[in-house]
């Protein structure tokens, strides 16, 4: 069974910054890819980004391309999303989430085979 806590969210202004975390509590950490999606109020689950078992390769969503990083620490069994320039569109609960492989494929859910409980970023005007 995997457990994935997410930790980060908070309240900021617009043009701050955040860094979501998400801890993994497996001993496979390493060979799975991992992602960050989002749920806005009103709109369906969005993809954010995702990032290679090793974290040689990184795909980031249009929606937060040039604003939001995704990394990991394989040695801490972690998972990060630094998002810089926030606007109020950025709003949502953001969820970690595991891949079935170690490659994220094309990023979609339906690869994905664990979920966070999710953290809450608001980001006012």
């Amino acid at each position: 069974q995997v457990q994935l806590v997410e930790s980060g969210g908070g309240s900021v202004q617009a043009g701050g910054s955040l860094r979501l975390s998400c801890a993994a509590f497996v001993r496979t950490f390493s060979a799975y890819a991992m992602g960050w999606f989002r749920h806005a109020p009103g709109k369906e689950r969005e993809f954010v980004a995702a990032i290679t078992s090793s974290g040689g390769s990184a795909y980031v969503g249009d929606a937060v391309q040039g604003r939001f990083t995704i990394s990991r620490d394989n040695a801490k069994n972690t998972v990060y999303l630094q998002m810089n320039s926030l606007n109020p569109e950025d709003t949502a609960v953001y969820y970690c989430a595991r891949y079935i492989s170690a490659s994220y494929l094309n990023g979609a859910m339906r690869h994905v085979d664990s979920w966070g409980k999710g953290t809450l970023v608001t980001v006012s005007s």
